[in-house]
């Protein structure tokens, strides 16, 4: 009878029941740092209150969970089949966006659009960003076992991703660059021929340098990033040369990474203690990009070292999913979510701690903003989708290697 009823309980939980347990806990802890950082929006940026910060991060914190198990209603095909639609209409957007995007608390990029009747914006690059990923694992799924004709592989995979690297690349250089990692990451877990991914990573090369390029030597791109992100590059190698002197406006231009840097020494092995960061007026982004320096500097070594065990259980579950999933397309779906997830979280812990320059990308689940969040939170809604199939999969003998290709076309 107890066991009935503790199955019944945790029957709303679909899917892997740590993995559920693991996003809680970093959702619920995220609020404490992001209460603790938005002070600077409201001391420095004087932009609304911490109060009304904090709220508005937990809104989407409650609305992301929400959106996590509402995806798991949907059957995984079925987002993989709208995936192309979904992918069109991002390609619109980011068109839109190029036109009459805004920017968001001083900003220097156009990233956002507003939704008509409300105060939210969000930003259309990480859904061009998500269903992009999403439509290359159906597509790589559909006809597996059947060689593509190179002009199929031409228009149907290398396109779009270049389409929407060149939309996204104009005011988000880290998200585009991002875009071509996970896409070839995908593509070779999708087992795509070599040398097609060979000539796609040779043409994505050529790509981007003509970019640049053209952005630094012609006004062809209006409005472009191109100059921010070698200043960066620049400084972030200047700053690793020994026994240099600094300028005036070296230190300018390093004044983020040094406070962040001043957060991380500053929290030590214990920490300052929640709420008690004395860097959080000084480290712009405090509340998003530089958090990670936040929660080091207010819980010590030892509170970072238990977030990132979180996000590694995280991470070992997402591929503990995916190894058991029969269906070809439900397993490179888990596999290519886990990547996004797992680089954007390497990124920016890797540019709190200054190993890369600094790009700009929010740690997942923790950093204050909407957009990203929700995108998260979709995430991991379709690797517990999957995840709740296993099971299903498993009772109705689809397991067998003579079904394999049945599961793989109703994808």
């Amino acid at each position: 009878m107890s066991d009935q009823y503790t199955e019944d309980k945790f029957e709303y939980l679909k899917g892997d029941k740590v993995l559920w347990a693991v996003i809680i806990l970093i959702s619920v802890f995220s609020i404490f740092p992001v209460y603790s950082a938005s002070s600077n929006l409201e001391y420095i940026v004087n932009n609304g209150t911490t109060t009304g910060h904090v709220m508005k991060h937990m809104f989407f914190v409650v609305i992301g969970l929400g959106l996590m198990r509402a995806v798991g209603f949907v059957k995984y095909e079925h987002i993989g089949k709208l995936s192309t639609i979904l992918l069109g209409i991002s390609v619109l957007l980011l068109i839109v966006t190029m036109f009459s995007g805004q920017t968001i608390d001083g900003a220097s990029a156009s990233r956002w659009l507003k939704i008509p009747g409300t105060p939210f914006s969000f930003q259309p690059s990480s859904f061009a960003y998500l269903t992009l990923i999403i439509y290359l694992c159906r597509y790589l799924t559909k006809k597996i076992n059947r060689e593509r004709l190179p002009i199929e592989n031409i228009l149907y995979i290398f396109g779009p991703i270049l389409l929407v690297f060149i939309l996204v690349a104009k005011d988000n250089g880290s998200t585009a660059l991002m875009i071509l990692m996970v896409s070839v990451a995908v593509l070779i877990v999708g087992q795509l021929n070599w040398k097609y991914v060979a000539g796609f990573i040779s043409t994505s090369v050529v790509a981007i340098v003509l970019f640049i390029m053209v952005a630094l030597n012609t006004s062809l791109i209006g409005g472009n990033r191109v100059h921010t992100w070698m200043s960066r590059v620049e400084v972030f190698f200047d700053n690793k040369k020994e026994n240099q002197i600094e300028s005036e406006a070296d230190k300018a231009k390093n004044y983020q990474i040094m406070q962040a840097k001043a957060a991380i020494v500053h929290g030590g092995i214990t920490g300052m203690g929640p709420g008690k960061s004395a860097l959080k007026q000084m480290l712009p982004q405090s509340a998003s990009d530089f958090i990670f320096a936040i929660i080091v500097e207010e819980y010590g070594l030892f509170g970072a070292f238990f977030l990132i065990t979180l996000y590694l259980i995280m991470i070992i579950r997402i591929v503990m999913i995916a190894s058991k999933m029969p269906a070809f397309f439900g397993s490179l779906l888990v596999l290519s979510m886990g990547i996004m997830i797992f680089i954007q979280l390497s990124v920016n812990i890797a540019v709190a701690i200054n190993l890369i320059p600094v790009t700009g990308q929010p740690l997942p689940l923790i950093s204050y903003g909407g957009t990203s969040m929700l995108v998260t939170y979709f995430q991991l809604g379709i690797i517990l989708n999957v995840s709740s199939r296993i099971q299903v999969y498993d009772e109705e003998g689809m397991g067998k290697k003579q079904n394999y290709e049945e599961i793989n076309d109703i994808a």
